[in-house]
């Protein structure tokens, strides 16, 4: 427990101070200039080109200016070059997920050049003092791109970064100091204390390459701070479960794993890093995100449009859009790998029946597909259901459950949750007597992964109450759409 309260002073900035080489301009934070790495620190930056996945095993080491590392290396410079940067580090040594990472990338990309950019010793620090040599970093890999582009004519368009926390931003100023245009930085899940609201040029930003896509795992607050950056600062940057509550990471969760409430932090903060590697190893079960401009609009299911590039997979298959500076993208994720799931968006005309004018349903439904069929799944509706108007909201199934069939809608009773219970107390108080009705016709469904829009109409009975349920089934839509009205010119 005390590492956590060191580690989050240090985040705080409050008993860790703010680092030799960090000013304060205007209320946020500046780097010192520094045009050239260090040179008594230039040593302790290594660049590990990998053909074991076993990083107990020393690897090839690249050096600029010595040529003979390259051929030592067999470094290919038409092949995809691939650097791996990894974060702050309070253990001093490598984790778990860069033996993952680097075996999925080798797996995926045989021929590649995979690069693991070795900063351990400047990042084992203090965590402001690990950020003031974040820049340092990124110039010298910078300098070792521009000597492999002498050297070999390496063309950056080849060239990706995977960052990650730290190292995303390591990877951006990479990208503002090499000589051309890097192919692709990608950042996961960026570090956010001390670059959070700072310019482009302290942190990772799109202009660092000429894609730059970035995963958000972790973007909840805590004591005024949030562990990886809330802000966009990709071209694309996509925020899986919004960001926050990692499905697999709760307390609970993490504990009956770990017992380390360090653990729960680090499950979320990492989860950016798993969920590219799935990408890498799950081609056949890719995960789509898509454009939204907030959390609360993608939870209402109003967000799963695939049109004028709206959607987009995650991780390594992430597709280069027109250059769009912050575009936001949403998704759910299952607890585990594979991580990718099925989005669906469901809307339905709830009809002001009896006694309903206060009613607070919690629905649930059932879908039944060609290939299976869900559970019960619990449909989220952060603003209550409203009536006499379209509702939107999103199910999220972990299955793929083939072209759905039918549709069962739940009304859960009191008696079924604590939740039910009290807001059917809350209901007698504004009427004591009455079970409140409500009528659906009709729930029309668009499938996010696939894009098909399907209707279903109500079988025998339209009405529902708290313990009921309505049945529906594939029908034409014959919803009415009121004509536009003609202009006479």
């Amino acid at each position: 427990m005390l590492s956590f309260w060191i580690f989050i002073s240090c985040l705080t900035l409050v008993a860790c101070g703010h680092g030799e080489n960090t000013v304060i301009k205007d209320g946020e934070e500046a780097f010192g200039e520094m045009s050239t790495p260090n040179e008594s620190l230039h040593y302790l930056i290594k660049y590990n080109m990998r053909k074991s996945l076993d990083l107990d095993l020393d690897g090839c080491y690249l050096q600029v200016g010595r040529k003979e590392s390259l051929q030592e290396c067999g470094f290919n410079a038409t092949a995809k070059t691939i650097f791996i940067i990894h974060g702050w580090t309070m253990s001093g040594l490598f984790e778990s997920w860069m033996t993952e990472l680097v075996s999925a990338l080798i797996q995926r990309e045989t021929e590649a050049n995979v690069i693991i950019v070795d900063w351990i010793s400047l990042a084992h620090q203090l965590y402001p003092d690990a950020v003031n040599h974040t820049q340092r970093v990124g110039l010298s890999i910078a300098q070792m791109l521009n000597w492999l582009q002498d050297e070999h004519q390496l063309p950056l368009s080849n060239v990706h970064l995977i960052g990650y926390s730290l190292g995303a931003h390591v990877a951006g100023y990479a990208g503002t100091n090499v000589r051309g245009t890097l192919g692709r930085i990608t950042g996961l899940d960026p570090a956010g204390p001390m670059f959070e609201g700072v310019g482009e040029g302290n942190r990772l930003s799109p202009d660092d390459a000429d894609f730059v896509d970035v995963l958000h795992t972790y973007t909840r607050e805590a004591l005024g701070v949030s562990i990886g950056i809330q802000q966009p600062i990709g071209d694309i940057d996509i925020y899986p479960n919004g960001g926050e509550v990692q499905p697999g990471c709760s307390l609970g969760d993490v504990l009956a794993v770990a017992g380390n409430f360090m653990e729960v932090m680090k499950c979320e903060h990492e989860r950016a890093v798993h969920l590219f590697v799935d990408s890498l190893m799950n081609k056949d079960h890719m995960s789509f995100a898509f454009q939204c401009t907030g959390p609360d609009r993608f939870k209402k299911g109003i967000c799963l449009s695939c049109r004028k590039n709206r959607c987009n997979n995650i991780g390594y298959n992430a597709k280069k859009m027109r250059k769009r500076r912050n575009s936001k993208m949403y998704l759910k994720t299952r607890a585990d790998t594979p991580f990718g799931g099925y989005h669906y968006q469901m809307k339905m005309h709830i009809f002001n029946r009896n006694h309903s004018d206060n009613a607070d349903p919690t629905f649930h439904v059932k879908l039944y597909g060609a290939h299976d069929d869900t559970e019960k799944l619990f449909v989220d509706v952060p603003n209550g259901v409203g009536l006499n108007l379209t509702n939107t909201f999103l199910v999220f199934t972990e299955e793929e459950i083939g072209d759905l069939l039918n549709i069962t809608l739940s009304w859960e009773a009191p008696s079924d949750s604590w939740n039910s219970f009290w807001k059917s107390l809350k209901q007698s108080f504004s009427n004591k007597t009455a079970t409140p009705v409500l009528e659906v016709r009709r729930i029309r469904v668009k499938a996010g992964e696939t894009q098909k829009m399907f209707t279903f109409c109500a079988h025998d009975k339209t009405e529902i109450s708290p313990g009921e349920s309505v049945s529906f089934g594939k029908c034409r839509d014959g919803w009415e759409v009121k004509p536009r009205k003609r202009l006479v010119a």
